[in-house]
This record gives structure tokens, sequence and C-alpha cells, in this order.
């Protein structure tokens, strides 16, 4: 896993276990990896590591049962997208049809 250094580790850690749910590579009540396995899988702290499963448990993506591990969450996938989904609204698609104006591009040409 390669690291941006404009975003805090932590985050990015927790970006790539959701995207990682939306492609399926983990699913509704799999196991994931330990907070040990996975700082020492990608070369982080462990402590960094808990804090990012520490946001994904607080969202409810993901849940622990003490002793045995973390697990994803059954309504993991519509969490995820539901905000990624408002993220992308709030952040992302006002700046997209900004530039699209921009370079004279009427975006109801290309929406059927």
């Amino acid at each position: 896993m390669e690291f941006d250094s404009n975003k805090p580790i932590y985050i990015q850690i927790a970006d790539n276990i959701c995207d990682r749910i939306l492609k399926g590579e983990f699913k509704s009540g799999d196991r994931i990896p330990s907070v040990r396995e996975w700082g020492t899988g990608i070369g982080v702290n462990p402590n960094t590591v808990a804090r990012s499963y520490e946001i994904l448990t607080d969202k409810g993506v993901i849940y622990n049962q003490r002793g045995i591990g973390f697990f994803v969450a059954a309504q993991a996938t519509d969490l995820i997208l539901s905000e990624q989904r408002k993220l992308f609204i709030d952040n992302e698609l006002p700046a997209f049809i900004k530039r699209a104006e921009l370079l004279g591009i009427n975006i109801k040409n290309y929406i059927s």
C-alpha cells in the first residue's frame, strides 16, 4: 500500500478497507486481518491500524468479537456507499460540473 503524504495514514487504511469491501474482497461476516497482521503487512505501527479500525467500528462498518477479531458488518456496503456518494456529491461533483462548464461541455448531451 502506497501512502499519500497529504492524508493521514489511518484514514488511508480505513479508506482501503472500505474500497476492499466495495470490491467484494471482504464480504459481510468476513474476518479482516488483525491489527498486528495489517500493520506488519503494510509496514505501519499497529496503533495506526487500531485507529483505523476504531473509526470503522464507530461507523458500523466493522465490529469486534472480543478475543476473535474484527469482522465486516452486514450493512457495511450500504453504509460505505451512502457515505461515499454523499462525499462525491458534496466535494467532487461541484468541481467536475464547474470544470465541464469551463470547457464548454454540456453534460445534458451525455446523459441518457
